[in-house]
This record gives C-alpha cells, sequence and structure tokens, in this order.
C-alpha cells in the first residue's frame, strides 16, 4: 500500500469542547492523501468516544497514559506513516476544506520540500475571525529566522517526516520551538503557500498560558543555545515592542 502523502496528528486531553472543530476541519478535507492519527491521553470526559464518532476515514485513535503533550506527539510520530507531518491541536483547525489540496499541489510543484508552511489566524470558540497571529510568517524561512521566535506557529509548520526528529522531552513548555529549529537545520528547502492564504485558525484560548513565564525562560535558553547567548540577549531588547503589542492583541480579543 502506498504511504499517505500526509499524516495529521492531534494530540488530546478532556477536550471535549474543542475537539469537534478540529475533527470536523479534518473530515471536510477534499484531499483524501492522508491518515489521521489522534493520540488520546486517557480523557476522563467524552473526547475518546467524540474521536470515535466523528467517522474520519483512514483514522486511527489511541488512548493512553503519556509524560506530557510532547511525549503524546513523540508517540504519535512513532505510528506516522504519512510523508508529512501536520500536528493539529484540539481546537485548531484548518482554514479551509481545500487547505490539504492545495499543500499537496505546493509539495508537488517543488520537488517535495522540507518543510512547507503558511498564515495562522486566531479565531474564538464559535469560529469567528478575531486577528491575525502576532507574528507573521516570512516570506523566506530559514535556519536563522528562528532566532526572532516562533515565526511560523507549529500548527502551520509541515515537516517532511523522514527529517523530523523526537520532540526533546527535557523542556516542558517550548519544545515545539526547539523542534521546529532541528528540522530547518535538515531541510534542504523551504516553500510557504501564498501570503493571501491563511493556512491554520488558531483557538484563542491557547494564547495565553499560565506557563508564559516558564516558557519565556526556556525559549531563551533554546535561542542561546542556538543563536548563541549575546546575539539573544540583545534580540530581546527589541522584542519588547513586540511583547506589548501581543499584550495588546490579547487584551482586545479578550474584550471581544
Amino acid at each position: 500500500m502506498m504511504a499517505p502523502l500526509f499524516t495529521i496528528i492531534t494530540v488530546a486531553y478532556n477536550a471535549a469542547d474543542t475537539l469537534p472543530a478540529t475533527l470536523a476541519s479534518v473530515k471536510e478535507q477534499t484531499c483524501d492523501m492522508y491518515e489521521y492519527i489522534v493520540m488520546d491521553g486517557v480523557s476522563t470526559d467524552r473526547t475518546l468516544k467524540i474521536a470515535i464518532d466523528a467517522g474520519i476515514p483512514n483514522a486511527r485513535i489511541y488512548s493512553s497514559p503519556d509524560k506530557g503533550i510532547y511525549d503524546a506527539m513523540n508517540k504519535a510520530m512513532d505510528l506516522a506513516r504519512g510523508q508529512y507531518l501536520i500536528f493539529l491541536n484540539a481546537g485548531d483547525a484548518f482554514h479551509s476544506p481545500s487547505t490539504l489540496d492545495h499543500l499537496a499541489r505546493l509539495i508537488t510543484d517543488n520537488d517535495f520540500p522540507g518543510i512547507v508552511y503558511g498564515q495562522t489566524c486566531i479565531v474564538d470558540a464559535e469560529r469567528r475571525y478575531l486577528a491575525p497571529r502576532h507574528l507573521t510568517a516570512p516570506e523566506t524561512l530559514t535556519l536563522q529566522s528562528f532566532a526572532d521566535g516562533m515565526v511560523v506557529c507549529h500548527q502551520a509548520f509541515v515537516v517532511l517526516r523522514k527529517i523530523a526528529q523526537p520532540y526533546n522531552l527535557a523542556y516542558r513548555f517550548s519544545a515545539d520551538y526547539e523542534w521546529c529549529i532541528r528540522c530547518l537545520q535538515r531541510s534542504r528547502d523551504n516553500v510557504a503557500l501564498p501570503d493571501d492564504e491563511i493556512m491554520i485558525d488558531y483557538l484563542s484560548e491557547g494564547m495565553t498560558t499560565r506557563n508564559r513565564r516558564a516558557s519565556l525562560r526556556e525559549r531563551f535558553r533554546i535561542m542561546s543555545y542556538y543563536y548563541g547567548f549575546f546575539p539573544t540577549l540583545w534580540r530581546h531588547v527589541g522584542f519588547m515592542g513586540r511583547f506589548f503589542r501581543r499584550r495588546r492583541l490579547e487584551k482586545k480579543i479578550a474584550g471581544m
């Protein structure tokens, strides 16, 4: 049997309220060259039943204890058969039913690049558009791009499976950022969807985190390791304006 072009992975735990929108966006894709893995962390709500009842073709649904979201992602990667990996969190969704079709065309037209990526917008629980993501994916993506932070949303960062390594579980909050850097190190070519085409709808509930301070400290350590301590320190001076813009955006969204 030919391997699917995409493996879409959703890690979920007690996500009965947010998972249906994600399942619906996968099921409505006009491209069928995918398999779908739902990795549940032994939810105590209806998450597992909702995933099963969705009846998505080529879906494989697992439920087992894990050591956190990145451990669950590693377990799902071990089971993946697709040529490209897409991580779609519970609550997040493909922007359009044709998103996978457009990604497939981009991949074949560009000789199967290491990474394809796109833009992200923020939506509320009713799937209404709120704002663009606080960082815009660059027209040209390189390893150096991530010295400025997570310039491409993890969900909009589609990676050739053979260049993807496991997430580093030493990082509790920013292993996705460090993983993207390692993928960029191994990618020979990175190709973007057109700027006017949104790839992912990102649920606004994920914008703020109770662990933000710990996450920022962890991300600083990662940046320093890959891009140097003093360059990273200097960049963070410039990040202050970006930080306040993001806080204003979050307050605006919270007030909607």
